[in-house]
Protein backbone atom coordinates (compact mmCIF):
# COMPACT_ATOMS: atom_id res chain seq x y z
CA UNK A 1 0.00 0.00 0.00
CA UNK A 2 2.78 2.44 0.99
CA UNK A 3 4.95 1.54 -2.03
CA UNK A 4 1.94 1.85 -4.35
CA UNK A 5 1.17 5.32 -2.98
CA UNK A 6 4.74 6.50 -3.51
CA UNK A 7 4.67 5.24 -7.10
CA UNK A 8 1.48 7.19 -7.77
CA UNK A 9 2.95 10.39 -6.30
CA UNK A 10 6.14 9.95 -8.36
CA UNK A 11 4.15 9.48 -11.58
CA UNK A 12 2.06 12.58 -10.83
CA UNK A 13 5.18 14.66 -10.13
CA UNK A 14 6.81 13.53 -13.37
CA UNK A 15 3.65 14.36 -15.31
CA UNK A 16 3.54 17.81 -13.72
CA UNK A 17 7.22 18.39 -14.51
CA UNK A 18 6.60 17.45 -18.14
CA UNK A 19 3.93 20.16 -18.36
CA UNK A 20 6.19 22.93 -17.03
CA UNK A 21 7.99 23.63 -20.37
CA UNK A 22 4.65 23.77 -22.21
CA UNK A 23 3.15 26.17 -19.69
CA UNK A 24 6.29 28.32 -19.82
CA UNK A 25 6.15 28.41 -23.61
CA UNK A 26 2.54 29.67 -23.51
CA UNK A 27 3.30 32.23 -20.81
CA UNK A 28 6.46 33.46 -22.54
CA UNK A 29 4.70 33.83 -25.89
CA UNK A 30 6.82 31.25 -27.71
CA UNK A 31 3.65 29.58 -29.00
CA UNK A 32 -0.07 30.15 -28.77
CA UNK A 33 -2.25 27.80 -26.74
CA UNK A 34 -4.66 25.64 -28.73
CA UNK A 35 -7.80 27.44 -29.87
CA UNK A 36 -11.22 26.06 -30.78
CA UNK A 37 -11.25 25.01 -34.43
CA UNK A 38 -13.94 27.52 -35.38
CA UNK A 39 -11.87 30.40 -33.99
CA UNK A 40 -8.65 29.21 -35.60
CA UNK A 41 -10.37 28.80 -38.98
CA UNK A 42 -11.58 32.40 -39.05
CA UNK A 43 -8.11 33.93 -39.02
CA UNK A 44 -6.37 35.20 -42.13
CA UNK A 45 -4.90 37.93 -44.27
CA UNK A 46 -7.38 40.20 -46.04
CA UNK A 47 -6.97 41.59 -49.54
CA UNK A 48 -7.32 45.18 -48.35
CA UNK A 49 -5.88 45.10 -44.84
CA UNK A 50 -3.79 43.32 -42.21
CA UNK A 51 -4.32 39.78 -41.00
CA UNK A 52 -7.11 39.45 -38.46
CA UNK A 53 -9.19 37.11 -36.35
CA UNK A 54 -12.91 37.36 -37.14
CA UNK A 55 -15.25 37.67 -34.17
CA UNK A 56 -18.85 36.95 -35.15
CA UNK A 57 -22.03 38.67 -34.02
CA UNK A 58 -24.83 36.45 -35.25
CA UNK A 59 -24.74 36.43 -39.04
CA UNK A 60 -22.50 39.52 -39.17
CA UNK A 61 -18.82 40.20 -38.62
CA UNK A 62 -18.78 41.87 -35.22
CA UNK A 63 -15.10 42.69 -34.83
CA UNK A 64 -11.78 42.18 -36.59
CA UNK A 65 -8.92 41.70 -34.15
CA UNK A 66 -5.30 41.94 -35.40
CA UNK A 67 -3.76 38.47 -35.35
CA UNK A 68 -0.86 36.79 -37.18
CA UNK A 69 -1.95 34.36 -39.87
CA UNK A 70 -0.67 32.31 -42.79
CA UNK A 71 -4.11 31.88 -44.34
CA UNK A 72 -6.26 34.28 -46.39
CA UNK A 73 -9.83 35.49 -45.90
CA UNK A 74 -11.84 36.06 -49.06
CA UNK A 75 -15.50 36.73 -49.97
CA UNK A 76 -17.51 33.63 -50.86
CA UNK A 77 -17.65 32.32 -54.43
CA UNK A 78 -20.55 33.11 -56.78
CA UNK A 79 -21.55 30.95 -59.76
CA UNK A 80 -23.41 33.20 -62.21
CA UNK A 81 -25.08 30.41 -64.20
CA UNK A 82 -26.76 27.50 -62.43
CA UNK A 83 -29.96 25.43 -62.65
CA UNK A 84 -30.66 24.40 -59.06
CA UNK A 85 -34.10 22.96 -59.78
CA UNK A 86 -32.60 20.74 -62.46
CA UNK A 87 -29.85 19.54 -60.09
CA UNK A 88 -30.66 20.42 -56.44
CA UNK A 89 -27.22 20.51 -54.84
CA UNK A 90 -27.32 23.84 -52.98
CA UNK A 91 -26.04 22.29 -49.74
CA UNK A 92 -23.09 20.72 -51.53
CA UNK A 93 -22.28 24.02 -53.22
CA UNK A 94 -22.31 25.83 -49.88
CA UNK A 95 -19.98 23.25 -48.36
CA UNK A 96 -17.62 23.76 -51.31
CA UNK A 97 -17.36 27.51 -50.66
CA UNK A 98 -19.98 28.73 -53.11
CA UNK A 99 -22.12 31.27 -51.30
CA UNK A 100 -24.14 32.77 -54.15
CA UNK A 101 -25.63 31.74 -57.47
CA UNK A 102 -27.63 33.11 -60.36
CA UNK A 103 -30.30 30.60 -61.38
CA UNK A 104 -30.90 31.16 -65.08
CA UNK A 105 -33.92 28.95 -65.72
CA UNK A 106 -36.14 27.08 -63.31
CA UNK A 107 -39.89 26.41 -63.14
CA UNK A 108 -41.97 29.33 -61.95
CA UNK A 109 -43.09 27.36 -58.90
CA UNK A 110 -39.52 27.42 -57.53
CA UNK A 111 -39.29 31.20 -57.22
CA UNK A 112 -38.88 32.15 -53.58
CA UNK A 113 -37.87 28.64 -52.51
CA UNK A 114 -35.65 28.44 -49.44
CA UNK A 115 -31.96 27.77 -50.05
CA UNK A 116 -28.79 28.17 -48.01
CA UNK A 117 -27.26 30.23 -50.83
CA UNK A 118 -27.77 33.81 -51.91
CA UNK A 119 -29.72 33.23 -55.15
CA UNK A 120 -30.71 35.65 -57.88
CA UNK A 121 -33.40 33.71 -59.75
CA UNK A 122 -34.85 34.15 -63.23
CA UNK A 123 -37.66 31.63 -63.17
CA UNK A 124 -38.47 30.24 -66.64
CA UNK A 125 -36.67 31.72 -69.64
CA UNK A 126 -38.72 33.40 -72.34
CA UNK A 127 -38.76 31.67 -75.70
CA UNK A 128 -41.02 31.08 -78.68
CA UNK A 129 -43.93 28.67 -78.48
CA UNK A 130 -42.40 25.17 -78.51
CA UNK A 131 -38.94 26.76 -78.59
CA UNK A 132 -35.74 26.05 -76.65
CA UNK A 133 -35.67 24.61 -73.98
CA UNK A 134 -39.32 23.50 -73.98
CA UNK A 135 -38.71 20.72 -76.48
CA UNK A 136 -35.58 19.37 -74.77
CA UNK A 137 -34.19 19.42 -71.21
CA UNK A 138 -36.56 22.18 -70.04
CA UNK A 139 -39.90 20.62 -70.90
CA UNK A 140 -41.10 20.71 -67.26
CA UNK A 141 -41.66 24.43 -66.95
CA UNK A 142 -38.15 25.78 -67.60
CA UNK A 143 -39.43 28.09 -70.33
CA UNK A 144 -42.43 30.26 -71.20
CA UNK A 145 -43.40 30.21 -74.86
CA UNK A 146 -44.64 33.53 -76.25
CA UNK A 147 -45.71 34.60 -79.72
CA UNK A 148 -46.56 38.26 -79.15
CA UNK A 149 -45.55 41.29 -77.09
CA UNK A 150 -48.56 41.03 -74.76
CA UNK A 151 -47.52 37.53 -73.68
CA UNK A 152 -43.94 38.69 -73.10
CA UNK A 153 -45.00 41.70 -71.03
CA UNK A 154 -47.45 39.71 -68.92
CA UNK A 155 -44.90 36.96 -68.28
CA UNK A 156 -42.23 39.41 -67.11
CA UNK A 157 -44.67 41.25 -64.87
CA UNK A 158 -45.75 37.95 -63.32
CA UNK A 159 -42.15 36.85 -62.74
CA UNK A 160 -41.27 40.22 -61.22
CA UNK A 161 -44.21 39.92 -58.81
CA UNK A 162 -42.92 36.47 -57.83
CA UNK A 163 -39.53 38.04 -56.89
CA UNK A 164 -37.51 37.08 -59.93
CA UNK A 165 -34.28 39.08 -59.93
CA UNK A 166 -33.29 38.71 -63.59
CA UNK A 167 -35.05 37.85 -66.84
CA UNK A 168 -33.53 35.30 -69.20
CA UNK A 169 -34.41 35.21 -72.89
CA UNK A 170 -33.57 32.47 -75.36
CA UNK A 171 -32.60 33.72 -78.81
CA UNK A 172 -30.99 32.03 -81.82
CA UNK A 173 -33.12 30.06 -84.29
CA UNK A 174 -35.25 28.27 -81.69
CA UNK A 175 -35.68 31.12 -79.21
CA UNK A 176 -37.91 34.16 -78.85
CA UNK A 177 -38.72 36.10 -82.01
CA UNK A 178 -36.11 38.90 -82.05
CA UNK A 179 -38.86 41.40 -82.89
CA UNK A 180 -40.17 40.88 -79.33
CA UNK A 181 -36.81 41.45 -77.67
CA UNK A 182 -37.02 45.28 -77.35
CA UNK A 183 -40.39 45.03 -75.56
CA UNK A 184 -39.03 42.37 -73.23
CA UNK A 185 -35.94 44.41 -72.34
CA UNK A 186 -37.98 47.58 -71.77
CA UNK A 187 -40.44 45.77 -69.50
CA UNK A 188 -37.69 44.12 -67.45
CA UNK A 189 -35.69 47.33 -67.08
CA UNK A 190 -38.78 49.22 -65.98
CA UNK A 191 -38.99 46.78 -63.07
CA UNK A 192 -35.31 47.06 -62.19
CA UNK A 193 -34.28 43.67 -63.58
CA UNK A 194 -31.29 42.85 -65.77
CA UNK A 195 -31.81 40.84 -68.95
CA UNK A 196 -29.64 37.80 -69.67
CA UNK A 197 -29.73 36.32 -73.15
CA UNK A 198 -28.99 32.81 -74.37
CA UNK A 199 -27.33 33.89 -77.61
CA UNK A 200 -24.63 31.77 -79.22
CA UNK A 201 -24.46 33.25 -82.75
CA UNK A 202 -23.08 36.56 -84.00
CA UNK A 203 -26.54 37.62 -85.24
CA UNK A 204 -28.26 36.96 -81.91
CA UNK A 205 -25.46 38.56 -79.87
CA UNK A 206 -25.67 41.68 -82.03
CA UNK A 207 -29.47 41.88 -81.79
CA UNK A 208 -29.30 41.48 -78.01
CA UNK A 209 -26.84 44.35 -77.67
CA UNK A 210 -28.93 46.56 -79.95
CA UNK A 211 -32.06 45.86 -77.86
CA UNK A 212 -30.25 46.80 -74.64
CA UNK A 213 -29.75 43.36 -73.06
CA UNK A 214 -27.31 43.35 -70.15
CA UNK A 215 -25.48 40.05 -69.97
CA UNK A 216 -24.69 37.05 -72.17
CA UNK A 217 -25.73 33.87 -70.34
CA UNK A 218 -22.95 32.00 -72.17
CA UNK A 219 -19.84 32.98 -74.04
CA UNK A 220 -21.01 32.68 -77.69
CA UNK A 221 -19.61 29.68 -79.54
CA UNK A 222 -19.70 31.09 -83.08
CA UNK A 223 -17.10 33.65 -84.22
CA UNK A 224 -18.11 37.24 -83.45
CA UNK A 225 -17.47 40.18 -85.77
CA UNK A 226 -15.45 43.07 -84.30
CA UNK A 227 -18.49 45.36 -84.39
CA UNK A 228 -20.54 42.79 -82.46
CA UNK A 229 -17.83 42.49 -79.83
CA UNK A 230 -17.57 46.28 -79.53
CA UNK A 231 -21.32 46.53 -78.89
CA UNK A 232 -20.83 44.69 -75.58
CA UNK A 233 -18.57 47.31 -74.07
CA UNK A 234 -19.80 48.03 -70.53
CA UNK A 235 -21.99 44.93 -70.47
CA UNK A 236 -21.22 41.46 -69.08
CA UNK A 237 -20.61 37.89 -70.20
CA UNK A 238 -20.90 34.69 -68.15
CA UNK A 239 -18.12 32.29 -69.06
CA UNK A 240 -19.56 28.70 -69.16
CA UNK A 241 -16.63 27.67 -71.36
CA UNK A 242 -16.54 24.11 -70.03
CA UNK A 243 -20.23 23.63 -70.88
CA UNK A 244 -19.26 23.76 -74.54
CA UNK A 245 -16.17 21.61 -74.21
CA UNK A 246 -13.66 24.44 -74.32
CA UNK A 247 -14.80 25.51 -77.79
CA UNK A 248 -11.86 27.45 -79.37
CA UNK A 249 -14.19 30.07 -80.85
CA UNK A 250 -15.78 30.63 -77.43
CA UNK A 251 -12.37 31.10 -75.82
CA UNK A 252 -11.41 33.61 -78.53
CA UNK A 253 -14.76 35.40 -78.07
CA UNK A 254 -14.29 35.70 -74.31
CA UNK A 255 -10.80 37.12 -74.80
CA UNK A 256 -12.17 39.66 -77.31
CA UNK A 257 -15.22 40.62 -75.22
CA UNK A 258 -13.05 41.23 -72.18
CA UNK A 259 -10.61 43.32 -74.20
CA UNK A 260 -13.58 45.36 -75.46
CA UNK A 261 -14.64 46.21 -71.90
CA UNK A 262 -17.17 43.51 -71.02
CA UNK A 263 -17.19 42.26 -67.41
CA UNK A 264 -16.40 38.55 -67.17
CA UNK A 265 -18.45 36.56 -64.64
CA UNK A 266 -17.56 32.99 -63.69
CA UNK A 267 -20.39 30.55 -64.46
CA UNK A 268 -20.63 26.81 -65.04
CA UNK A 269 -24.15 26.02 -66.34
CA UNK A 270 -24.51 23.78 -63.28
CA UNK A 271 -27.17 21.17 -63.81
CA UNK A 272 -26.29 20.59 -67.42
CA UNK A 273 -22.73 20.14 -66.09
CA UNK A 274 -22.19 18.22 -62.85
CA UNK A 275 -19.47 19.86 -60.76
CA UNK A 276 -21.06 20.42 -57.33
CA UNK A 277 -18.49 23.06 -56.47
CA UNK A 278 -15.96 25.31 -58.19
CA UNK A 279 -14.95 23.91 -61.58
CA UNK A 280 -11.26 23.26 -62.21
CA UNK A 281 -11.94 22.93 -65.93
CA UNK A 282 -13.64 26.33 -66.04
CA UNK A 283 -10.67 27.93 -64.28
CA UNK A 284 -8.26 26.35 -66.74
CA UNK A 285 -10.30 27.61 -69.70
CA UNK A 286 -10.55 31.11 -68.22
CA UNK A 287 -6.77 31.15 -67.99
CA UNK A 288 -6.57 30.01 -71.62
CA UNK A 289 -8.80 32.98 -72.51
CA UNK A 290 -6.17 35.30 -71.07
CA UNK A 291 -7.45 35.93 -67.55
CA UNK A 292 -4.79 36.17 -64.84
CA UNK A 293 -5.17 34.58 -61.42
CA UNK A 294 -6.35 37.94 -60.08
CA UNK A 295 -8.86 38.27 -62.96
CA UNK A 296 -10.24 34.78 -62.35
CA UNK A 297 -10.54 35.46 -58.62
CA UNK A 298 -12.47 38.66 -59.32
CA UNK A 299 -14.76 36.86 -61.82
CA UNK A 300 -15.58 34.29 -59.12
CA UNK A 301 -16.07 36.62 -56.16
CA UNK A 302 -16.06 40.42 -56.13
CA UNK A 303 -17.20 41.10 -59.71
CA UNK A 304 -20.44 39.06 -59.55
CA UNK A 305 -21.22 40.32 -56.04
CA UNK A 306 -21.09 43.88 -57.35
CA UNK A 307 -22.83 43.12 -60.65
CA UNK A 308 -25.79 41.21 -59.21
CA UNK A 309 -26.02 43.14 -55.94
CA UNK A 310 -25.34 40.06 -53.80
CA UNK A 311 -24.28 41.10 -50.25
CA UNK A 312 -21.11 39.01 -50.09
CA UNK A 313 -17.84 40.68 -49.06
CA UNK A 314 -15.63 42.40 -48.29
CA UNK A 315 -14.43 40.90 -45.00
CA UNK A 316 -15.12 43.95 -42.84
CA UNK A 317 -16.75 44.82 -39.54
CA UNK A 318 -20.53 44.94 -39.89
CA UNK A 319 -20.53 42.95 -43.14
CA UNK A 320 -22.34 39.65 -43.50
CA UNK A 321 -20.16 36.80 -42.21
CA UNK A 322 -19.89 35.01 -45.55
CA UNK A 323 -16.32 34.21 -46.57
CA UNK A 324 -13.84 31.45 -47.27
CA UNK A 325 -10.51 30.70 -45.60
CA UNK A 326 -7.78 29.91 -48.12
CA UNK A 327 -4.27 28.51 -47.87
CA UNK A 328 -2.81 31.02 -50.35
CA UNK A 329 -3.57 34.39 -51.91
CA UNK A 330 -5.99 33.54 -54.78
CA UNK A 331 -4.70 36.50 -56.78
CA UNK A 332 -1.46 34.59 -57.27
CA UNK A 333 -3.03 31.11 -57.51
CA UNK A 334 -6.77 31.04 -58.24
CA UNK A 335 -6.87 27.23 -57.97
CA UNK A 336 -6.85 27.63 -54.17
CA UNK A 337 -10.54 28.57 -54.56
CA UNK A 338 -11.26 25.00 -55.66
CA UNK A 339 -10.81 23.68 -52.11
CA UNK A 340 -11.14 26.32 -49.37
CA UNK A 341 -9.82 25.36 -45.95
CA UNK A 342 -13.09 26.57 -44.42
CA UNK A 343 -16.25 28.38 -45.51
CA UNK A 344 -18.69 30.54 -43.57
CA UNK A 345 -22.17 31.41 -44.80
CA UNK A 346 -24.30 33.97 -42.92
CA UNK A 347 -22.28 33.42 -39.75
CA UNK A 348 -22.47 29.61 -39.89
CA UNK A 349 -19.52 27.39 -40.65
CA UNK A 350 -20.49 25.15 -43.58
CA UNK A 351 -17.08 23.65 -44.42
Amino acid sequence: MIASGRTLVLVQMRAFAALIPIACAWACGATQPPQPDDVAAAVGQRADGPSVRVELAGDRIGKLVPAPATTWLWPGIIDSHVHLAYWPVADQLAAAGIAGAVDLAAPERTLGAETPLHVVAAGPMLTRVDGYPLTSWGSDGYGIGCGDAACVTQAIERLAAAKAGVIKIALDRDGLDPKLLPAAVATAHARGMKVAVHALSDLSVGLAAEAGADVLAHTPVEPLRPETVAAWHGKAVISTLAAFGGNPEAIANLRALRAAGATVLYGTDLGNLRDAGPSRTELELLARAGLSNADITAAMTTAPAAYWGIPIGPVAEGAEATFVVLDRDPRTDATVLLAPRAAWLRGRRVR
